[in-house]
């Protein structure tokens, strides 16, 4: 059974840092692309961040230069440090764990609510 929890949203305020976390289970970790989603109500979840396998990044351009993601293999569990957070940055974060290689697959944690004031 696979599972993807995450941990780490909270109520912050502008300016400050969160660090979310997503372990996951039941799939080999080191060979799945990870990325970090977020959705507002009404909106499409769209995509954050992202690490591939072999350690590439990709991020929005509202993420970048303030948002790090990183994986650690050892510990079956992907990162997502978030600084100088805005507003506009409210929303819930989902882990999605994906395989495009045979055998494909995409999961997704429960999701983590980040609120950040102003």
């Amino acid at each position: 059974q696979v599972q993807l929890v995450e941990s780490g949203g909270g109520l912050v305020q502008a300016g400050s840092s969160l660090r979310l976390s997503c372990a996951a289970s039941g799939i080999i970790f080191s060979i799945a692309n990870m990325a970090w989603y977020r959705q507002v109500p009404g909106n499409q979840r769209e995509l954050v961040a992202a690490i591939t396998r072999g350690g590439g990044t990709n991020y929005s351009g509202s993420a970048k230069g303030r948002f790090t993601i990183s994986r650690d293999n050892t510990k079956n569990t992907v990162y997502l440090q978030m600084n100088s957070l805005k507003p506009e940055d409210t929303a819930v974060y989902y882990c999605n764990a994906e395989r495009l290689a045979l055998p494909r697959y995409s999961y997704w944690g429960q999701g983590t609510q980040v609120t950040v004031s102003s």
